[in-house]
């Protein structure tokens, strides 16, 4: 018998393969995006475009994004705090030259310089492998892969998460307990965690808590263990540094510090007094927050711009 030659059946062999072909080269793509999505480890940074970082997040997706020029602050700058400032400077000094130091919890008073203090440190120390790693809070429960990610390099890294709070069973909660304590992994000698809080034990306690301790047969047998995990997430920072409100002298010491930092003479910025009190007034609070705002203002009316 003779082969068969009824056209288009070798042509539709080959559309056919073309069409598996096609098929299988999309399969493929499809698998590579679901590898990524079951596996979202985060591609390392340049650490060399910049001195601070900020985590980021977008659906399984995440990475850390530079940031080239940060807020400058100088220890110089932060008034009214010299304590304070004198003993983060202390431990981030020690960290940086690979000697013992601790994670760090500043809290107290609004406005009163705890995120300022920590960027002094990023512009201190900078130069000498100091790298600034920007976390919120709901990113935390991504604090594991961060520390993974640079553990072992030769930076130094502070991990900082501004205004920090929780309330009972947030994720980031145990994540943040985790490292600070040590997992079976241990923890990266080159990492520190500097948060700043207005509360001081960073979860809420509430007064009925303490009228629900009762020692009846309904009660619980050990009320005090509960009391103990509300403090036990603050005790795991081994330096805390409280923050006051200032009194009028020394909001005043602040507010000439930066009218002179934007170009007055020290007899201008002292014949400012009355001014920067009633501008303290209206706020209703004195900080180095309300000082800072009130000299951009009384200056920028004076056409004297700060160039910073």
């Amino acid at each position: 018998m003779g082969r068969d030659t009824t056209p288009g059946i070798a042509d539709g062999g080959a559309e056919l393969g073309t069409r598996l072909l096609a098929l299988l080269e999309q399969a493929e793509r499809v698998l590579e995006r679901l590898e990524r999505v079951a596996d979202p480890r985060p591609a390392p940074p340049d650490w060399q475009a910049a001195p601070a970082f900020r985590w980021r997040r977008r659906g399984a997706r995440c990475w850390l994004q530079p940031v080239p020029q940060p807020a400058v602050m100088r220890f110089d700058d932060l008034q009214g705090i010299d304590e304070q400032k004198a003993r983060l400077e202390r431990n981030t000094r020690q960290f940086v030259a690979g000697r013992p130091a601790n994670n760090v919890l500043l809290t107290g008073a609004r406005g009163t310089g705890k995120s300022s203090l920590v960027r002094a440190c990023l512009h201190a120390f900078a130069a000498k492998g100091l790298r600034l790693v920007e976390m919120d809070k709901a990113d935390l429960v991504d604090l594991p892969e961060l520390v993974d990610m640079v553990r072992g390099r030769g930076e130094r890294f502070i991990v900082f998460s501004d205004d920090l709070s929780f309330d009972q069973g947030e994720p980031g909660y145990k994540a943040l307990k985790s490292v600070l304590d040590g997992s079976v992994a241990g923890t990266a000698d080159n990492v520190l965690i500097y948060a700043t809080s207005n509360r001081r034990h960073l979860l809420p306690e509430y007064m009925h808590e303490n009228l629900q301790a009762t020692h009846d047969e309904s009660g619980e047998v050990h009320p005090g263990e509960g009391t103990e995990e509300k403090v036990s997430l603050s005790d795991r920072f081994g330096l805390w540094l409280s923050f006051y409100p200032f009194d009028q002298e020394h909001y005043l010491r602040i507010a000439e510090h930066w009218l002179q930092s934007f170009g007055l003479s020290a007899q201008q910025a002292r014949a400012a007094h009355a001014d920067a009190l009633l501008w303290a007034l209206e706020r209703g609070s004195r900080s180095g927050r309300i000082a800072w705002q009130f000299a951009r203002d009384y200056c920028g009316r004076r056409r004297r711009v700060p160039g910073r």
